[in-house]
């Protein structure tokens, strides 16, 4: 549950990697200090902003915009640093508001990586104030908290660096305005909100980050469109704090797209200019440069697209920042030509209303003339707007069809040629594919669904019926039941096979038996723990043996001794499969699998749950916080996620395995030997 923070409450932080997301009425310029145990910042080199947005463990934006994400690792912090303060600034220079007293109070939430938030505060109060510190976080007998503080100044950036006792102040708030100006001067103006996307809930407005999409409004019109936290960086100076060199810096883990801003590049080309798919806005300091591996493009031809031409310490990392590279990528591109479109329905409507507003010209040539002219200048814009878009996802296209082929076993889809030479892996990879993401616009580009691993929330396999089963191309409901538990099998198997042997455990729960078809994968490779449950006593009996982990590692958890569990606790990583939920379940077992989503999470036993919403509602709003806690998931195409970037709603495709493979069979045999061997 999120914590809302008054002025001067605070909180613990759970995690060291965090996200602090900042939402205003207008453009805002965000940066952070670090302090020592007195809060004073030693100088220049302590205080993160857009001249110089990376710091060891901290990350800020490029310029200044309505929303931010600033990325913290804690434990990338030097020792030294025991405090990190939030700042926010109106932009110099006389283009918007001179005092936050004349905009919407900035809301700033501090979340994980998946997005869920740990703690929120609207900064209220301020009036005069032109600069104010929103948050801090501080370390206090080696724990972590976030403190809601709120204190603006009068005087500006400079007065509140002043009183951080920083020698340079005004020198440095020089500085930071005109690297804002410098931004600004090549920033590309946000798309106009479309009137579909009036009725989302708006949520601060973030780069999409895994799977975890929830809706959100696009940006006001003229408004400097969000800027993601990882941007390109210059290598890491001299004098940083605790910066051994340049590729020596602990950096914050990078989980989301670039700004295109950061280069000087406008995301939607302008004036026939190819695409540059060197991609440097996702470059930072910290990981070294990929190497190139392609030579460089003709003068005035686009450069052929690379597979892992992205920043990171290894090849999954890149390409895993290049997927999400390639997502945002789309989504811009996608909402230029809807925006344009936008805009010339607008104008011809304008030109259509002026025409007949004036009686000598509704009837007769004159009226026609301006009609036809009013439509015509309308097609060309749309038509421009398209070439635009077709040259974006043709190079898109390009990218992936060379990535593709070059992803893990881990990204990769069921027919990818490199689970052919499958072995069980010896570590855990950074992320797992979950399906793939397209637009209607573009449907021809398909962008992996990426989840980071471990898991941070259940699944939740909607056999209702979908938008897909609307439309009458299935209406069968023991069909969609057969197919949500065939795509809860496949996700299973890619978990199992993607950790190392003996370190991830699968259960199953199916009360009546229904699921023993598609459960056979799984059963005859001898990948369970044990067999499927069913009846009512043998799930009783999985959820109490769960149950009774989850507060074990609790337990030993809060007591600072978690290796003092009792012997034979199953340490590795749980997954529980619940088929045709609610049937079979009392609501004792209900209760209990409200607390494994809730709590499990965090000790390493999670849910996946295939279930129809609508067979539920029999308990009324008593499980409505367990479908909430889930990340939900459909076994045919649905647009059911939304992009908290721009708006869009992104329709998921499952990862299936191609009718007929026997690639299941042999990866999940592959499995049951390693496991075998380990004494599992």
């Amino acid at each position: 549950m999120t914590a809302e923070l008054t002025r001067g409450q605070n909180h613990p932080l759970p995690g060291a990697r965090l996200e602090i997301r900042v939402s205003a009425g207008t453009p805002v310029v965000a940066g952070a200090t670090l302090g020592d145990e007195q809060g004073a910042v030693h100088g220049v080199e302590w205080v993160a902003h857009p001249g110089t947005p990376t710091l060891p463990g901290l990350e800020v934006s490029r310029q200044a915009a309505a929303d931010h994400r600033l990325a913290v690792d804690l434990d990338a912090l030097p020792d030294t640093v025991h405090r990190v303060s939030v700042l926010l600034a109106l932009p110099a220079g006389g283009q918007g508001p001179l005092r936050f007293g004349a905009v919407a109070a900035p809301f700033v939430a501090v979340t994980g990586l998946d997005g869920d938030e740990v703690a929120s505060y609207t900064v209220t109060g301020l009036e005069a104030e032109s600069a104010v510190v929103a948050l801090e976080l501080y370390r206090r007998r080696g724990v972590w908290k976030v403190r809601a503080v709120g204190q603006g100044y009068a005087g500006g950036l400079a007065e509140l660096l002043t009183d951080q006792k920083l020698p340079e102040a005004h020198r440095l708030a020089a500085t930071v305005h005109e690297a804002v100006a410098r931004g600004l001067a090549r920033s590309v103006p946000a798309p106009p909100a479309r009137a579909a996307d009036a009725d989302r809930p708006r949520q601060a407005a973030t780069p999409a980050q895994g799977p975890d999409h929830g809706g959100a409004t696009q940006g006001t019109p003229g408004a400097v469109p969000p800027v993601s936290p990882y941007d390109a960086q210059g290598p890491a100076g001299p004098t940083t704090p605790g910066v051994p060199g340049q590729h020596g810096a602990p950096q914050p883990y990078r989980d989301g797209p670039g700004d295109p801003a950061a280069t000087g590049r406008p995301s939607t080309p302008t004036g026939g200019a190819p695409i540059d798919y060197s991609h440097p806005r996702r470059q930072n300091a910290a990981p070294p440069p990929p190497p190139p591996t392609a030579p460089p493009a003709e003068p005035g031809r686009t450069a052929r697209p690379v597979a892992g031409d992205a920043t990171g310490w290894s090849m999954e990392e890149r390409l895993y920042n290049q997927v999400w590279g390639m997502f945002e990528d789309l989504a811009r591109t996608t909402a230029a030509y809807r925006s344009a479109v936008d805009f010339a329905d607008s104008r011809m409507e304008k030109e259509l209303d002026q025409a007949l507003s004036d009686p000598r010209s509704r009837i007769g040539g004159q009226g026609d003339a301006a009609r036809e002219a009013a439509r015509a200048r309308h097609g060309e814009l749309v038509s421009r707007a398209r070439e635009v878009l077709d040259r974006d996802v043709a190079q898109l296209l390009a990218e992936a069809e060379v990535v593709e082929p070059a992803l893990p076993a881990a990204f990769a889809r069921w027919d990818n040629p490199v689970w052919h030479a499958y072995r069980v892996p010896m570590e855990i990879p950074m992320a797992l594919r979950l399906g793939d993401l397209h637009l209607p616009d573009a449907d021809r580009v398909r962008i992996p669904l990426l989840m980071r691993l471990p898991l941070e929330r259940g699944l939740w396999i909607d056999s209702g019926r979908s938008s897909a089963s609307a439309e009458g191309s299935l209406t069968d409901s023991h069909e969609t039941r057969r197919l949500g538990l065939e795509t809860a099998v496949a996700h299973a198997a890619r978990l199992l096979a993607v950790y190392p042997a003996g370190e991830f455990t699968v259960h199953v729960i199916d009360p009546a038996g229904s699921g023993a078809q598609a459960l056979s994968p799984l059963v005859r490779s001898g990948v369970l723990a044990a067999p499927p449950a069913v009846g009512a006593a043998g799930a009783a009996e999985v959820l109490a043996r769960l149950t009774q982990r989850v507060d074990l590692v609790q337990m030993a958890l809060r007591g600072g001794a978690p290796d003092a569990l009792p012997p034979g606790v199953d340490t590795s990583q749980q997954l529980l499969i619940v088929n045709d939920f609610p049937h079979g379940f009392d609501d004792r077992a209900v209760n209990q699998l409200r607390y494994l989503a809730d709590e499990g999470p965090a000790v390493g036993v999670h849910l996946m749950m295939v279930a129809d919403r609508e067979d539920s509602a029999g308990y009324g709003p008593l499980l409505d916080p367990l479908w909430r806690s889930l990340l939900r998931l459909t076994p045919v195409p649905d647009d059911h996620l939304a992009d908290p970037w721009v708006g869009h709603a992104w329709t998921y495709e499952p990862a299936l395995v191609p009718p007929g493979s026997q690639v299941l069979h042999q990866v999940l045999t592959q499995v049951a030997a390693a496991r075998r061997s380990w004494g599992r």
